[in-house]
C-alpha cells in the first residue's frame, strides 16, 4: 500500500515537473516579480535590466529551477552592468519619438495626423523591441546581439508576439491610470507575457 502511494506520488511529481508549476503558483510568482521589477526600475535607467532580471526569474520558476530574490538581484546587477549603454540608447530613442509626437500634436507642422500615427507606431515599436530584448537575453549575451534577435522575431518570424506585448502594455497603462499601485502586479503580468512570447518564438 505504501509503495503504491509512493509510486502515485512520484508519478504526480513527474507530471508537475513536465507541465510546469501550478497556474495559481505561477500567477502569484508573476505578482511578486512585478513588485521586484517596479522597485528595481525606480531609477528609470534600470528599467530594461530590471525587466530582464524579472523575466529570467520567471523562466527559472517555469523550468522548476531554484530562484530567489537573491538570484533576481544577481541577475539585475549583471544586466545593469552590461546593458547600461543599451538602456540609455533606448531611453534616448523614446525621448526623441515622444518629442516628435508632441510637435506633431501641436499642429506646428503640416500633415499632423500622419506624423502622430508614425510617432505612436515608432514609440510602440521601440518599447516592444526593448521588452523583447530584455526577455530573450541570457546572462553573458551582448545586448545589441539580443536586440537584433528580438527585432528579427518581432518583425519577421513572430509579429503576433509583438501584438500580444502591445496588449500587455495597454493593460499596464489602464491599471496605472485606474490606481497607481496596480502598476506592480501589472508589470509582473507583462513580464510573464514577455516570457511566454519569447518561448513561443523559440519554438
Amino acid at each position: 500500500m505504501r509503495q503504491a502511494i509512493g509510486d502515485a506520488g512520484g508519478e504526480a511529481a513527474v507530471r508537475r515537473a513536465a507541465h510546469g508549476p501550478p497556474r495559481f503558483a505561477l500567477f502569484a510568482e508573476c505578482l511578486l516579480t512585478g513588485v521586484w521589477v517596479v522597485l528595481a526600475a525606480l531609477p528609470l535607467v534600470t528599467l530594461l535590466p530590471a525587466f530582464a532580471a524579472g523575466c529570467a526569474h520567471l523562466s527559472r520558476h517555469l523550468d522548476g529551477e531554484r530562484s530567489t530574490w537573491r538570484d533576481f538581484l544577481a541577475g539585475l546587477r549583471e544586466a545593469a552592468r552590461s546593458g547600461w549603454r543599451f538602456s540609455l540608447l533606448w531611453w534616448a530613442a523614446l525621448a526623441l519619438l515622444a518629442f516628435d509626437l508632441r510637435v506633431a500634436r501641436s499642429g506646428a507642422l503640416p500633415g499632423g495626423p500622419a506624423l502622430i500615427a508614425v510617432s505612436v507606431a515608432g514609440l510602440l515599436a521601440v518599447v516592444v523591441l526593448g521588452l523583447r530584448t530584455a526577455a530573450s537575453r541570457r546572462p553573458g549575451t551582448a545586448w545589441p546581439a539580443a536586440a537584433r534577435t528580438a527585432a528579427r522575431q518581432g518583425l519577421a518570424t513572430d509579429p503576433g508576439g509583438s501584438l500580444l506585448l502591445i496588449g500587455g502594455l495597454a493593460v499596464l497603462a489602464v491599471a496605472a491610470w485606474q490606481m497607481l499601485p496596480l502598476i506592480a502586479p501589472a508589470a509582473g503580468a507583462l513580464a510573464g507575457c514577455a516570457v511566454a512570447v519569447e518561448r513561443r518564438a523559440r519554438v
